[in-house]
């Protein structure tokens, strides 16, 4: 996918261990392909992207863990299967923002995301992702955020020669007992200091586990345009 879009990837490595689980700010659906590239992963998604004409069929083949937000009972068998896949030796991918952002700044991360690889006593692995055009200078071009429909996305992405999408994993966290909202925090910054990103406030995260957070509203990573299914008539 890569490829045909034309985005070359530089992608350094060095801190991943297998059994990992991977931790990466949000900007772009092209993410998912920047990592899955480098370190083939299993990510955490919501449970509408299975339903999702092809992406979702797409997911499903990629080993994706689909989970039902807002349910108590399906997030311990999520925990589960998590835990089981890093036990393998598998990378398990999450967003910890919850949503995209343009690229120029990191929301705070929901802690509850990370418990299962600290439960299980796996390393949880910072990936900071940032996308560069041709001439050095931060490209804005893959964001997917705010009113941006994927059409306009694929377009900004098409447009560009040499689009580079940047993958620098960190050092390794959670490794010492430290609870999940300190790992949050560490992998967070982290990944400002290696993105050379400023951070961005918001109120922090209500729900003290993930099961009682809002249910999805079924648009794609956060974005408040519809999800696939939906293009043709939107």
């Amino acid at each position: 996918m890569l490829g045909i879009l034309g985005v070359r990837l530089d992608a350094r490595l060095e801190h991943a261990i297998p059994g990992s689980l991977l931790v990466a700010n949000h900007i772009s659906w092209l993410d998912i392909f920047a990592i899955n590239a480098s370190l083939p992963t299993a990510f955490v998604s919501k449970a509408e992207v299975r339903r999702w004409p092809a992406i979702g069929w797409l997911a499903a083949m990629n080993d994706t863990i689909f989970l039902n937000r807002g349910s108590r009972g399906h997030a311990r068998v999520i925990n589960e299967a998590i835990a089981a896949k890093l036990d393998t030796g598998k990378y398990v991918g999450v967003f910890p923002e919850g949503t995209t952002t343009d690229g120029r700044s990191v929301l705070p991360f929901h802690a509850a995301l990370l418990q299962p690889a600290l439960a299980a006593g796996r390393p949880v692995i910072p990936v900071a992702i940032s996308y560069w055009e041709a001439d050095g200078e931060r490209s804005l071009a893959p964001r997917y955020d705010g009113e941006i429909s994927f059409g306009d996305c694929l377009w900004n992405i098409l447009s560009r020669k040499r689009l580079q999408v940047r993958l620098q994993t960190l050092p390794a966290l959670g490794m010492n007992g430290e609870g999940r909202r300190d790992v949050a925090t560490a992998a967070r910054q982290a990944i400002i200091s290696a993105a050379q990103l400023p951070g961005r406030s918001m109120p922090p995260e209500t729900p003290d586990d993930l099961p009682d957070g809002q249910p999805s509203d079924g648009c794609p990573t956060g974005n408040p345009n519809p999800a696939p299914g939906d293009w043709a008539t939107a």
